[in-house]
């Protein structure tokens, strides 16, 4: 995977570089890790700007985040809370925990989407519960470009400073993806075993 996302970073620039981190929202098996570090070592090249850089990847995750955001509120919390009577088992919650959710996000949902925007896997689906609980659109844009800018600057920061040593990065980040993408399945199944409608 990393030799169509390095060609077509060198190819295309920030347009690259910004196409690469929409799809990277929206299939999140695409690694923003690569993408960004790659994209850092061009900019150590002279061939792109690291603000450039930075601008580039923010924009196009930016992008994917309010895709899922306007996908999430078209939803609704009328049509979660039907699905949630009926599908509660398989998603592990009932009407009752989606309330606390929401009344979470109401609270703390800033803070909530501005670290989420920082963690890897959360970040691209954080969207989801900032639209269907009502976030508005100037806090989620805000705290989003805010943490999407900040996760963008470091992993093109890292690249930028370890030249074409990029793999280095890889080889935290990558495991780190990896964990945190375990630990979201391993508690999915340990809530499917123990739960119980309320």
């Amino acid at each position: 995977m990393d030799d169509w996302i390095i060609r077509l970073v060198d190819q295309g620039g920030y347009w690259g570089v910004a196409l690469l981190m929409f799809l990277e929202t929206v299939f999140p098996p695409v690694p923003s890790e690569v993408i960004m570090t790659v994209a850092g070592v061009s900019a150590s090249r002279g061939n792109m700007t690291f603000a450039g850089v930075v601008g580039a990847g923010t924009a196009g995750a930016m992008l994917g985040n309010y895709l899922w955001f306007w996908l999430a509120i078209k939803f609704g919390s009328d049509r979660l809370h039907r699905f949630a009577d009926r599908y509660g088992r398989w998603l592990t919650l009932n009407w009752k925990e989606i309330e606390r959710g929401q009344e979470l996000f109401r609270k703390h949902g800033s803070i909530i989407v501005l670290i989420a925007r920082m963690l890897p896997t959360l970040r691209s689906l954080i969207s989801i519960p900032a639209g269907i609980f009502g976030m508005s659109h100037r806090r989620f844009l805000l705290f989003s470009t805010i943490g999407t800018a900040g996760w963008s600057a470091a992993l093109a920061g890292a690249g930028y400073a370890l030249g074409s040593q990029f793999e280095d990065v890889e080889k935290i980040l990558g495991p780190l993806s990896t964990v945190v993408i375990a630990l979201i399945v391993l508690g999915y199944f340990w809530r499917l075993i123990r739960w119980k409608p309320e």
